[in-house]
């Protein structure tokens, strides 16, 4: 296929084959994991599943790569799907509109993906999402903190556990350890020190607190640079003997 065929010239054939069968579950489709989807997409991986429940904003339009005029409004899922399989109309794409719960989980994991790319804002549902994916052996990659971060030279992968100045990798961390959960997740974040003088102090995610979103600045170099890692990183795993 001429549309892979460099992909193909630097994997090889059969590291590109793994590719197209490939099943990769992105749960947030969002600053990072709308540029995930997209290297991903352009990879040639066979298969996604999509999941988000939201809807893109005029908010959204500064970082999010599926964020136009013409789809604000719409299910960020959908808008999703369509650019991917603009890029390669034989991927066998699944969208899922949910908000990620422990409730859910079951139903978000079912059938067992090969990968699952973790680029959620909520706290709460990233915990419960890398908790249940560890306990159940399921390979894992999480974006931690790229909010308030201007520096893509200390930009990082590493294991969750050995994460270093990250405030949302040390009170994810901290969940994990209390649920049980060791090394083993992968997961990209910054060295770089978050500046709060613009922001609560309080504020180290894009949280519900009481019903309302406390939104963080961020550049959409960096949480494209996020969500680039994290597809190439899945691109590594997936083409590993």
């Amino acid at each position: 296929m001429a549309r892979f065929s460099r992909i193909k010239r630097l994997l090889g054939e059969e590291s590109f084959a793994a590719l197209q069968q490939s099943r990769v579950t992105v749960v947030g489709i969002g600053a990072v994991g709308g540029y995930a989807v997209e290297g991903l997409a352009r990879a040639g991986v066979g298969g996604l599943r999509l999941v988000d429940f939201d809807t893109f904003e005029a908010s959204n339009i500064n970082r999010q790569l599926h964020a136009l005029e013409s789809t604000l409004g719409r299910s960020k899922v959908e808008v999703a799907k369509e650019r991917v399989l603009e890029i390669n109309p034989a991927c066998q794409v699944e969208t899922v509109n949910l908000f990620v719960d422990p409730d859910n989980l079951d139903q978000l994991l079912t059938p067992r993906p090969q990968l699952i790319l973790d680029a959620i804002d909520s706290v709460e549902s990233k915990v419960a999402l890398l908790s249940q994916a560890w306990q159940g052996n399921i390979p894992v990659l999480s974006a931690m903190g790229a909010a308030l971060r201007r520096d893509p030279t200390l930009i990082r992968l590493a294991d969750l556990h050995k994460t270093q100045k990250c405030p949302l990798a040390r009170q994810v961390r901290r969940r994990l350890h209390r649920a049980g959960v060791g090394e083993g997740i992968g997961c990209v974040y910054s060295l770089e020190e978050a500046s709060f003088a613009s922001q609560s102090p309080l504020a180290v995610s894009e949280e519900e607190e009481g019903g309302a979103v406390r939104p963080l600045g961020s550049l959409p170099t960096i949480t494209g640079i996020f969500g680039l890692t994290l597809a190439n990183e899945a691109i590594r795993l997936l083409t590993s003997p």
